[in-house]
């Protein structure tokens, strides 16, 4: 290998840690990102355990420095108006939750997945399934693309000029909310057939009308005893803010939940069976 070609293996080998970090801390919505309000900073783990391994700029990452609001903070609707039941959040996550009873619990998920990828500059991976089973890809947004939905049937229209702003990405969402939901998510995710390999960014997820969905934001470990620990965020119905859940087994505010939890996975607002965690393929 030449003195270049070493040179630039080097720089090559410091730049792209540093520029994965920085992505994976990229909020777009927030003004400013403050790092000591992210979840790892703000949710400590239980005594004897500690975070899990995860890849820097990876999605894992990316959901683990969520921002959290400052302390005790209400779960508010979209109409502005409290949710009626604020005892299920340890923590609410520092993401507007729209002015239109749209992002619930499988768009809450949807948005969380899409922000990642537009922060990273990746519009090709940002395409999720309308109930209908069309697709809705925000490459093909960018391109002026908008759909013509009439019944059933789904057809796409070119009537805009290309646009890959903050502001249409937001609009690509409020559409994708509007016709896909648990239904059409549940079958776009893939089977965790073993949830001891559970990882940051899967989902618990039953599709129906209505269904439910949570997604797992952290995990920790027990280097001792290798047990494991996760912690779930969901938005529900009406579209409310997107919040940390407590979990109903423990006392107090402990939010940790046990990856052996048995057959059902008890959540203060849904149970879920131990066979409905899935992952984005």
């Amino acid at each position: 290998m030449t003195f270049r070609s070493n040179i630039l293996a080097f720089l090559f080998a410091i730049i792209t840690p540093v520029s994965a970090v920085l992505a994976s801390e990229t909020y777009l919505w927030l003004n400013k990102y403050d790092r000591a309000s992210a979840i790892i900073n703000q949710i400590p783990v239980p005594e004897g355990y500690q975070r899990t391994a995860v890849s820097p700029g990876s999605f894992e990452s990316w959901l683990r420095h969520l921002p959290v609001k400052n302390g005790n903070h209400p779960v508010y609707l979209f109409n502005g108006q409290k949710k009626s039941d604020q005892e299920v959040h340890v923590a609410v996550i520092d993401i507007d939750v729209g002015n239109k009873d749209l992002q619930q619990c499988a768009d809450a998920v949807i948005r969380l997945r899409a922000e990642y990828f537009y922060s990273m500059g990746n519009y090709k991976a940002i395409h999720f399934n309308f109930t209908s089973g069309d697709e809705a890809s925000f490459g093909k947004w960018t391109e002026g693309y908008r759909p013509v939905v009439k019944g059933n049937k789904v057809r796409w229209h070119r009537s805009q000029a290309y646009n890959a702003s903050y502001a249409k990405f937001r609009k690509y969402l409020d559409t994708v909310f509007l016709y896909a939901g648990t239904h059409s998510l549940s079958k776009e995710l893939q089977p965790v057939k073993n949830v001891n390999n559970m990882k940051p960014g899967d989902v618990f997820i039953e599709g129906g009308f209505p269904g439910h969905a949570v997604i797992v934001v952290d995990m920790a470990v027990n280097k001792a005893t290798g047990k494991k620990l996760f912690l779930l965020a969901q938005s529900y119905m009406p579209a409310q803010d997107i919040h940390i859940l407590k979990n109903p087994v423990n006392q107090g505010r402990n939010p940790w939940y046990k990856i052996n939890f048995g057959q059902k996975l008890y959540t203060p607002e849904w149970t879920f069976e131990r066979n409905q965690l899935k992952r984005f393929p």
